[in-house]
């Protein structure tokens, strides 16, 4: 028999009061184990099937099976498998830091004398355990942040939904943080959903994706898959020594100097990179430097929108 998935959508929808329409029938299966990212633009439908995977919002139609259980017929038992971890900031600022941790595990039926080393172990991993006796709104933004992480993981769910974790975190944080989810995800075989505008986080991460996009699951495969669809990359080129001319480079698609000792070059698959060093060292031109101008995930996601904001304004114009 196949292994029961983490999370099991199916023909979700969800229109509100206003008419409009947030989901259409979306259908996801989030497999056990691993991260999976689900990305999409602002306004897509991410925050609005988190919500119903958390029991805030009810679907106009559909279902959400959590660990092959019903969320809308057996919430109490589904939700014990998930733990959340929202955009916002929404705990008691004027309590105490692994007092949050301490109640929040009471609402899962855990005695206290059971959530205060479990409380200690996760504190103590995400840089807290000195800040326990501390009113949560004398943290900083990135110690809320991984106090959120805290309280979501305190009953040990074994699927986890984190929606923006690192918005707003510097790049050091970002990284202990995610070091501390993959522990999480190995020792424990927590499931990881992960929402991000940090596009290579998603890359790094996750081995599967998918994107959400005006309601629709527009992609949903292996990460690999997607990533080896990508056709074209922009190269950045920092050079030792201004130039003083504009440059012609041949088998490129595209050359832009934002400066005198600047190059983008745009390829396309088929053309060399090589034969842009070639081109550059005939030249005398020396790089000092060269980098990707956008991760890969972040390309094939824009090129995505693009199409479909393409795709809609077509329709328009076609009176459809």
């Amino acid at each position: 028999m196949s292994e029961v998935p983490a999370l099991a959508i199916q023909n979700l929808s969800k229109t509100y009061d206003n008419g409009f329409s947030a989901l259409k029938d979306v259908s996801l299966t989030v497999p056990q184990g691993g991260f999976f990212a689900l990305l999409g633009p602002n306004g897509a439908g991410k925050s609005t099937m988190i919500g119903i995977i958390s029991s805030l919002f009810k679907p106009t139609t559909g279902s959400v099976h959590i660990f092959g259980t019903d969320l809308l017929e057996n919430p109490s038992i589904a939700k014990q498998y998930l733990g959340v971890v929202p955009q916002e900031f929404n705990f008691n600022m004027f309590e105490k830091v692994e007092d949050i941790l301490i109640t929040q595990a009471g609402y899962f039926g855990i005695p206290a004398k059971e959530a205060r080393p479990r409380a200690k172990r996760l504190l103590t991993a995400l840089g807290l355990w000195d800040k326990r006796d501390s009113k949560s709104r004398e943290l900083s933004g990135g110690m809320k942040r991984r106090l959120m992480i805290a309280r979501a993981l305190i009953h040990k769910p074994k699927l986890l939904i984190l929606d923006e974790p690192t918005a707003g975190v510097d790049i050091e944080l970002r990284r202990s943080m995610w070091e501390f989810m993959q522990q999480i995800n190995i020792e424990e075989n927590t499931t990881i959903i992960l929402t991000t505008h940090y596009l290579e986080e998603a890359e790094q991460l996750c081995k599967r994706i998918a994107i959400l996009d005006h309601g629709e699951i527009r992609i949903n495969t292996e990460m690999k898959d997607l990533l080896a669809q990508l056709s074209v990359e922009t190269f950045v080129f920092d050079l030792d020594t201004p130039l003083m001319r504009q440059l012609a480079l041949t088998g490129v698609t595209d050359v832009f100097q934002p400066d005198n000792q600047t190059l983008e070059v745009t390829l396309t698959e088929g053309e060399s990179l090589n034969g842009v060093f070639d081109q550059l060292s005939e030249q005398g031109i020396t790089v000092a430097s060269m980098r990707n101008k956008a991760n890969r995930l972040e390309e094939l996601f824009m090129r995505l929108v693009d199409k479909n904001i393409q795709s809609a304004d077509s329709m328009k114009e076609a009176g459809l």
